[in-house]
């Protein structure tokens, strides 16, 4: 079984930073994509951040020159860096992981349970 566990998040004041992490335990064998979504209440998940195994980001538009996402391949961690925060930048983010290969299976997506952020003086 495959778990995603989210860490990190908290308040935090406008123009303030935080780091957070997503780590996925099991027997892993690959993982194709990582990436984070936001959700606020009324609105559907927006993508925040992706990364493939290689490397290769994208972003949205509104995480574009103040986040950076990154990711450890050998420890199965994806790892979100949020500067210059912005109260609209308020959300539950989420951790998702997309073509799992773990012994004897493959799981197209996971999700993590999500962690809160909030930007407020």
């Amino acid at each position: 079984q495959v778990q995603l566990v989210e860490s990190g998040g908290g308040l935090v004041q406008p123009g303030g930073s935080l780091r957070l992490s997503c780590a996925a335990s099991g027997n892993i064998f690959s993982i194709n994509g990582m990436g984070w979504h936001r959700q606020v209440p009324g609105k559907e998940r927006e993508l925040v951040a992706g990364i493939t195994s290689g490397g290769s980001t994208i972003y949205g538009d509104s995480a574009k020159g103040r986040f950076t996402i990154s990711r450890d391949n050998a420890q199965n961690t994806v790892y979100l860096q949020m500067n210059s925060l912005k109260p609209e930048d308020t959300g539950v983010y989420y951790c998702n992981a997309v073509r799992v290969v773990v012994a004897g299976d493959t799981y197209l997506e996971l999700w993590g349970q999500g962690t809160l952020v909030t930007v407020s003086l």
